[in-house]
This record gives C-alpha cells, sequence and structure tokens, in this order.
C-alpha cells in the first residue's frame, strides 16, 4: 500500500472518529479541535511537499500547513483556558479551509481533486457561518473537520 493510500485511511478513519463521539466539554473541543489542525497542517504540508507542478501554490500550500499546525498547537495548550475565544476556532478554521480549498483548486488537475477543493471550500464557508450563528456550541467545529478529513480521506484513496 503506498503512502497517498495510507493516509487517505487514516483521514477517513479520522474523521470518523470526530464525527462519532461527541465532545463533553469546551475544553475537549479545543484539544480536538487543535488536533484537527495539527493533522490538517501535516496533511496540507505533505501535499505541498510532493506537489510537483507548480512550485508557488506548493509553497502556499505548505505556508498553510505550517500555520495551521502552529494555531493547532495553540488551540491546545492556550486556548482552551480562555472560554470566549472559543468561536474564534470557527473563524480560523473556516479561513484555513476556505484557503485550502482555494489552493487545491489551483494546483490540481483530476476531476477528484477538484470536487474535492470544493467540498473543502464550502465546508469552510460553513464553518464561518456557524461561527457567526453558533459561536457557542464548538461541537459543530469538530464535525466539519470529521467531514473535511473524511473528504480529503476518500480524495487520497480514489486519486491516481
Amino acid at each position: 500500500m503506498d503512502n497517498q493510500k495510507a493516509a487517505g485511511i487514516f483521514f477517513l478513519i479520522l474523521g470518523l472518529i470526530f464525527i462519532l463521539f461527541p465532545m463533553f466539554s469546551i475544553e475537549l473541543v479545543s484539544i480536538i479541535v487543535g488536533l484537527s489542525l495539527v493533522f490538517f497542517g501535516i496533511s496540507a504540508a505533505f501535499m505541498g511537499y510532493t506537489l510537483k507542478e507548480n512550485k508557488g501554490v506548493a509553497i502556499a500550500i505548505i505556508i498553510i500547513g505550517i500555520i495551521s499546525i502552529i494555531l493547532g498547537l495553540l488551540f491546545m495548550f492556550y486556548i482552551n483556558a480562555i472560554s470566549f475565544l472559543v468561536a474564534f476556532q470557527f473563524y480560523i478554521v473556516g479561513f484555513i479551509m476556505i484557503l485550502f480549498g482555494i489552493t487545491g483548486l489551483v494546483s490540481r488537475a483530476s476531476k477528484i481533486s477538484n470536487f474535492t477543493s470544493i467540498l473543502v471550500l464550502l465546508m469552510g464557508i460553513v464553518a464561518i457561518a456557524l461561527a457567526v450563528f453558533a459561536g457557542n456550541n464548538p461541537l459543530y467545529l469538530a464535525i466539519i473537520i470529521g467531514i473535511v478529513l473524511i473528504i480529503e480521506g476518500v480524495a487520497y484513496l480514489l486519486d491516481d
């Protein structure tokens, strides 16, 4: 099994875990959001590193990945103590998903990759909408990240 298929299975399982297990406290959600951003950042950095066609887009994707990792670590270790900042997680994650979706549309050539980039872009818009309307319930953010991980996992599995 090649690395791309293994990553697809890993992201698929991780996404299902985020959706199936409900969150019981803001601290746990913040840790899970942080972990999600770290894994999302690793995925983005890996994708940017393996992108051979367009070096400018590859660097942009790697930068998005590094920012995601840094923000994920901050959410895991610092933000969970400040409950009023939980709503900002929606904005940050939504913005990162939108950037990731746009760079995916610019860099990918296959129909499956373009479709998944559009889905990630739409999920980023949904995350920002949830920040506006439901900022007090961070459970939605874990579900959105779970869906995005499943989308990316399926894309890795279906992409040749």
